[in-house]
């Protein structure tokens, strides 16, 4: 017995948008393809993201430690941010590690790409892996970022996961998405 797959939805109207700079916000109202009622959808647009699971020659990983609002707290993470139009994640994941750590990689390998959260956004986060990287100067952080680079043995990065020290879901994914490169049929 065969399933059809889910319909697509249609679009009734288009929302208000609400630009937070970073973002934006709008709510638009769809119809049900069962049974054409109406129901109301956020959206998040924003643009695409990256992020970069950086190692020195002495297998040591760069990370970095930021407050975020969200969660009115710090985190363990790797670099990223975001992607600006027309910018090559890959470039702009090299970027983010220079600017926010003042590391430069001398290869970024891709490890792939995910939905950060497909039920409201359309944005994809490319991770990467920088390689062989050697700290360059002290970076030069955005305005509205404080930023400290933390050294840690990249095999500590199970334990960081697992004992909570790392909870960002995007970094979360990065490492797994480099363990399944690594372990994946040559």
């Amino acid at each position: 017995m065969s399933q059809q797959s889910p319909r697509p939805w249609q679009r009734l109207r288009r929302g208000l948008e609400h630009d937070y700079t970073i973002l934006k916000v709008r709510e638009d109202i769809y119809a049900d393809p069962r049974t054409t009622e109406e129901h109301p959808r956020v959206f998040i647009d924003t643009p695409e993201w990256c992020n970069i699971i950086a190692v020195t020659a002495e297998d040591q990983l760069v990370l970095i430690r930021q407050y975020r609002f969200g969660m009115q707290g710090v985190t363990l993470e790797i670099p990223g941010g975001l992607v600006e139009p027309g910018e090559d994640p890959a470039v702009a994941a090299a970027r983010e590690l220079e600017e926010e750590t003042g590391y430069v990689a001398g290869r970024v390998v891709p490890l792939g790409s995910v939905h950060p959260n497909p039920a409201l956004q359309a944005n994809r986060c490319h991770s990467f892996l920088a390689l062989d990287c050697v700290k360059h100067h002290e970076g030069r952080q955005d305005h509205g970022e404080d930023i400290t680079v933390e050294l840690f043995p990249r095999a500590e990065v199970p334990r960081l996961i697992l004992e909570g020290k790392i909870t960002h879901s995007l970094v979360v994914v990065a490492f797994f998405l480099e363990r399944l490169r690594a372990e994946a049929p040559k």
